[in-house]
């Protein structure tokens, strides 16, 4: 029964991550906590092994949206290139963060992540373009504070990359695109680092490689490689304005159910 929910949860993810470039990270963890509770898992790894889980599904996911959005010329692999330098660093050093968390803590930190995106979803918030594309060294830091960011939120990054993209100019559908290939090397970096940093944990359940765990990542990963082509195609043809305004109510449920 559970690995019919993470195929069910790869489906959503994968939409989500090839229509808005975010990598469902949002979504699979709130769900992974719940259904990791829901089977007993011990309390002082499970918000961990959510994240960590999360952020080991997302390399699946982002490898088709990319394939896609690249597919359409919409991705700017310069811009890419010198994020990544950034979140290389800042992936590593949020997975650390994250782990010096504990459980409890780090689910209201994360329930207080999804209000905030929920309400820059429902209310369409968006920076305006008022600057240009900036240099590699602004370029950099911004990676690196995405990548902490998002291995601590156990996300792609999208919600945080796409307003950074579009805030510097660049078009929606170039910086959604951009956003999805960012996801990539976030989601290596963290997962990498999660396992490494749980691999010595005595409470985590089997078949659990550090805070990943297995059959979780392999029902994820089955269907959001699928679905993520079929959302990066939606990207470019539909107005996602209703569907962002009902992922923000969902958003809104699970960032309060965390902090109640």
């Amino acid at each position: 029964m559970e690995f019919v929910l993470y195929l069910l949860l790869g489906a959503c993810a994968g939409v989500l991550a090839g229509l808005f470039g975010v990598g469902g990270g949002i979504i699979i963890v709130p769900v992974l906590v719940f259904s990791f509770t829901l089977q007993g898992f011990d309390a002082s790894v499970l918000t961990h092994l959510a994240v960590g889980t999360s952020l080991a599904t997302i390399v699946f996911t982002s490898i088709n949206a990319v394939r896609e959005h690249h597919r359409k010329g919409a991705v700017q692999w310069p811009i890419f290139a010198w994020m990544t330098l950034g979140i290389l660093l800042g992936a590593g050093v949020g997975a650390k963060t994250a782990s010096l968390i504990q459980g409890p803590l780090l689910q209201k930190i994360i329930g207080v992540f999804a209000l905030v995106i929920a309400a820059q979803m429902a209310l369409d918030l968006k920076p305006k373009a008022s600057r240009g594309v900036p240099g590699k060294p602004a370029l950099i830091g911004a990676g690196s504070v995405i990548g902490w960011a998002s291995a601590i939120f156990g996300i792609g990054g999208g919600s945080l990359t796409v307003p950074f993209l579009t805030w510097r100019s660049l078009p929606m559908q170039q910086a959604v695109a951009t956003s999805s290939a960012c996801g990539l090397p976030i989601a290596v970096a963290s997962a990498v680092s999660f396992m490494l940093l749980g691999w010595h944990e005595e409470h985590l359940p089997a078949h659990s490689l550090g805070y990943v765990y297995l059959p979780a990542l392999v029902g994820i990963a089955v269907t959001s490689m699928f679905f993520a082509r079929f959302g990066a195609r939606l990207a470019h043809k539909l107005s996602p304005r209703l569907l962002k305004r009902l992922f923000a109510a969902l958003l809104f449920c699970v960032g309060l159910s965390f902090l109640i």
